[in-house]
């Protein structure tokens, strides 16, 4: 593609992101789809770019963006809903990498000839959720604060799994044996080490921060201290993505964790980021994850169309039992809308790709099978996300959801409509059938026809008890 045809596209490129933002408000069609379907078109359907045009470029582009994305979602992270929410974080990582360990794994072992630890190692790679798209999408839908805090912690949790296991059953496969204390004492020291250095390196950068503002043109410079420490935990063989993470959300509650201590360092002001560069930051995010996506779509391989519906079935079993699990990790308040929504946020993003390519890289028997599958799963959940979000938000798919999860007994009310009461507001609200008003507490009130129903305030039905 000519040099000034490439920049047209660029350019074009930016303001189809930000009309299909527009859109979004409009459609609830999550613009990241658009996008990706861009990308689709552009590499694997008809041929214009490939990956491999883009050479080690590709990768550092899909890195810095995952950066930006970590990093910018934590320093929005404040620390009561992130402590309300790591014990349903840790159960929905652990169960929801299990039980695609298993479910992948095996339909892979039934149909395919790679055997248990090959299919296992397959289903272990698709194990977590991509970063890039659930941050995306919690943004543009309306659920509580807790959940959107569970799968944004989830997807950079599962970080941990999806890259140990993989990368200890591949070491398993060439070996001949494998070790389950070594693979869960990796799993723990890569978690632990990783939000350490992260927390570290925050409270670090905020005793520089003020000394670097004195310079002129600075704003790049807390992007590149993460970078910094990005590389150096991942030398490390640690996960760099946790400890981008942990980084943001210290640096955006600095104003609370700083200690004594290091207040008196920081003339007894906690440094943070200041309206100027959170708003700069939000910027390169839109404008990353615009091209992120379409680099996704021109990543999609589609030459054997076998393995594209065997990863096409594992992606539909997923979803299907991503329900259960949903189920068994959230707490019984959680609405039966957010976990319609947490039960169709399981993308697969460029992170299962990178590890996809291990075993052809390394001469595995039947690498280019689990690679081949593993894209397709990558093209069919993130797609499916992205649709069945937007059927949830707009379309009867909503109440079959919420009605399998009532019937699981999660949720004791439902929100089909923006603006109406969620299950999180029930101590402060509660909808009262005209039939069922009892007169005493109505006295006074505005009439109501009939069938409609009624907003009462809890604390003025009580306080009209007292009377």
């Amino acid at each position: 593609m000519p040099t000034a045809l490439t920049i047209v596209f660029v350019g074009c490129t930016i303001f189809l992101s930000h009309w299909f933002a527009a859109l979004f408000a409009r459609t609830k069609i999550p613009d990241v789809l658009w996008l990706f379907i861009i990308g689709l078109l552009l590499g694997p359907v008809w041929g214009f770019v490939t990956p491999e045009k883009f050479g080690a470029v590709g990768p550092v582009f899909t890195t810095i963006t995952l950066i930006f994305i970590l990093f910018e979602s934590g320093i929005d992270q404040r620390l009561e809903p992130l402590f309300n929410s790591i014990a349903g974080t840790a159960r929905i990582t652990t169960y929801n990498f299990l039980a695609t360990c298993l479910v992948a794994g095996g339909i892979t072992f039934y149909y395919t000839d790679l055997g248990f630890l090959r299919s296992l190692m397959l289903g272990s790679i698709v194990g977590g959720t991509s970063s890039a798209v659930i941050t995306t999408l919690t943004r543009q839908f309306p659920m509580a604060e807790r959940t959107r805090t569970i799968l944004n912690l989830e997807s950079a949790f599962s970080d941990v799994f999806t890259l140990a296991v993989p990368l200890t059953l591949l070491t398993a496969y060439k070996i001949g044996t494998i070790d389950v204390a070594i693979v869960t004492g990796q799993m723990i020291a890569a978690f632990i080490l990783a939000v350490m250095l992260g927390v570290a390196g925050a409270f670090g950068w905020s005793i520089l921060l003020n000394k670097m503002r004195t310079l002129q043109n600075t704003v790049f410079t807390t992007p590149a201290f993460v970078f910094i420490l990005y590389g150096i935990v991942e030398l490390l063989n640690y996960s760099g993505p946790l400890a981008a993470l942990a980084f943001g959300i210290t640096l955006g509650n600095m104003d609370v964790l700083g200690p004594p201590i290091m207040r008196n360092a920081l003339s007894r002001k906690p440094i943070s980021l200041n309206d100027h560069e959170r708003a700069f930051f939000s910027e390169a995010v839109f404008l990353l994850r615009t091209f992120f996506f379409v680099y996704i779509g021109i990543s999609v391989r589609l030459q054997d169309w076998h393995w594209m519906m065997l990863g096409a079935a594992i992606t539909g079993a997923l979803f299907l039992v991503r329900i259960p699990v949903v189920r068994i990790s959230v707490p019984r308040s959680t609405s039966s809308k957010d976990a319609s929504y947490m039960a169709t946020m399981i993308p697969k993003g460029l992170g299962a790709a990178v590890l996809a390519s291990l075993p052809v890289q390394q001469g595995v028997e039947g690498g280019e099978i689990i690679q081949s599958v593993v894209f397709s799963i990558i093209l069919c959940s993130t797609v499916l996300t992205t649709v069945l979000t937007f059927l949830v938000e707009k379309t009867f798919l909503s109440s079959i959801y919420i009605w399998i999860f009532k019937m699981l007994g999660l949720g004791k009310m439902s929100v089909n409509k923006p603006g109406s009461v969620s299950e999180s507001d029930v101590t402060t609200l509660e909808i009262i059938e005209v039939e069922s008003v009892i007169p005493e507490i109505t006295e006074g009130l505005p009439a109501i026809g009939p069938g409609e129903e009624k907003l009462v305030p809890a604390k003025a039905r009580r306080r009209k008890k007292r009377e």
